[in-house]
């Protein structure tokens, strides 16, 4: 289940709490003025207070509108300077509306009110900013184990591909017919298929293996394809060797080649042939179409693919289509590793 992303929020208690702290900061110099009375110190520290609140849910307010892209390497932008005025202006009506409210005659200079909103102003915005920049890293880090959930939930549903049942159960039909008539090569039938399992279990792990490793699973893979469909399955390999030090995700080609086999007629009658040849830095993997009757496509097992494409190098797969043909190719990985 898809977490519901968390709002970024900032407590009422650091809100109202900051904001009476600089309220007392702002009167403790009025404690030690012998022309300051009690009024004064309350005016003081109301005017400091009111300011704060406000300068704190103005720019909580505007945050998600000047911080959104993360991209933005900016601290300093456009809405910093209209908050720094709009405190201006709002700290000169916090001025006179005390002074009408109190009736107060002497006040200090409002250049001081002014110099101590726009101290307050930046020390609210910047420690705000830090928050929403502490809060975006969180939320990298959420969607980077989000994604990597969703990644080894693709990794299970591939090997579940990979140890096809459907597939080991046909393997096993055939071979034992193949022993009920004691043929000859039913020994390397039996050595194709282990090979086949023990080349899906040792590469299970691996993010890309190189393609004369790819070719050698296929290789078994298509034996035992073969024994099953006989000459009604035929693959011919014009792959350029000059490619084989490249890399593919492990069982790519075996996964198009089972999905031809699903969705086409493969016959004596009808012999289904798949080519595999280099194009530019693609591989390509065509067959002609003949598709079964009531044959429905839905798309996961190339979607799988070009998902683990676009996770490893950042590429999709292509697909080429026409009433004939139909031809995938995969981008080849020259620069690779393994994790």
């Amino acid at each position: 289940m898809e977490k519901q992303k968390k709002r970024f929020e900032v407590s009422g208690k650091v809100i109202w709490g900051s904001s009476i702290s600089l309220a007392v900061l702002a009167s403790v110099p009025k404690l030690f003025d012998s022309f300051s009375t009690a009024g004064d110190i309350v005016i003081n520290s109301s005017i400091t207070l009111l300011f704060s609140v406000f300068i704190w849910y103005y720019n909580i307010y505007s945050l998600p509108k000047f911080s959104s892209q993360r991209n933005s390497k900016s601290l300093f932008n456009g809405k910093l300077l209209l908050s720094v005025l709009l405190g201006i202006v709002i700290m000169v009506i916090l001025v006179i509306a005390h002074q009408e409210l109190f009736e107060v005659s002497k006040m200090d200079a409002p250049i001081m009110f002014e110099l101590r909103g726009l101290l307050i102003n930046l020390i609210v915005y910047m420690f705000l900013h830090l928050l929403f920049q502490n809060y975006q890293t969180q939320q990298l880090g959420v969607e980077l184990e989000l994604t990597k959930a969703v990644n080894l939930g693709a990794q299970y549903e591939l090997l579940k591909q990979q140890v096809n049942p459907h597939f080991l159960f046909n393997s096993l039909n055939t071979l034992k017919s193949m022993v009920d008539i004691n043929d000859p090569m039913s020994s390397d039938f039996i050595l194709k298929l282990s090979d086949f399992y023990r080349f899906t279990l040792e590469s299970r792990k691996m993010d890309l293996i190189p393609l004369r490793e790819e070719l050698q699973i296929l290789d078994s893979y298509v034996y035992l394809l073969k024994a099953r469909f006989e000459d009604g399955f035929v693959l011919v390999n014009e792959v350029d060797p000059k490619q084989y030090d490249s890399a593919v995700p492990p069982f790519t080609l075996q996964l198009l080649i089972e999905n031809c086999i699903k969705h086409n007629i493969v016959s004596l009658d009808k012999p289904l042939v798949i080519k595999l040849y280099s194009e530019g830095d693609f591989l390509v993997v065509e067959n002609q179409i003949q598709l079964k009757r009531g044959a429905l496509s839905t798309g996961v097992g190339l979607d799988n693919i070009n998902q683990r494409f676009l996770h490893l190098i950042h590429k999709e797969i292509e697909i080429d289509k026409n009433e004939t043909t139909f031809k995938i190719k995969i981008p080849m990985i020259y620069d690779y590793h393994n994790n």
